[in-house]
């Protein structure tokens, strides 16, 4: 009886093994409200190189999306491993919204940086896809 338990907590534990070089870093929105572009977009990718997949509490500005992206495409050229990231934002939806509940919303995501949506932001070579639909986003891994 004994040997039959110890085979069941082996199995248990083998199967809750952590992915090798996998980890996600949940930044809320007060941790870089105040942080400049520049600080914001190297916290984003220092994360990153570290195979980190980052989930962000709002969403990045266009400005900062650009930057991003730019800067992303000069590592890709110089360091070897670095194949990209993978970037999606979630927002909730107000498509059945009252004109009032739309506008209150703009002057809130406007005040509070849009807190309501989620940026997942992931290196290319862990997050192989991104399937995003209008209530929810599926992130593929390989």
């Amino acid at each position: 009886m004994a040997n039959k338990e110890m085979k069941r907590k082996k199995r248990s534990s083998s199967s809750s093994r952590k992915v090798k070089g996998l980890g996600l870093h949940v930044i809320p929105f007060s941790e870089v409200q105040y942080l400049s572009i520049t600080d914001r977009i190297k916290k984003i990718l220092k994360l990153i190189l570290g195979n980190k997949i980052v989930i962000l509490q709002g969403r990045l500005k266009v400005e900062e999306e650009i930057r991003l992206i730019e800067d992303t495409m000069a590592m890709v050229d110089h360091i070897k491993s670095f194949r990209g990231i993978e970037l999606a934002v979630i927002e909730p939806s107000l498509n059945d919204s009252g004109i009032m509940a739309k506008m209150k919303q703009g002057i809130a995501n406007r005040l509070s940086g849009n807190t309501g949506a989620l940026t997942i932001i992931g290196p290319a070579s862990i997050v192989k896809e991104i399937k995003k639909d209008p209530k929810k986003l599926e992130v593929m891994l390989g």
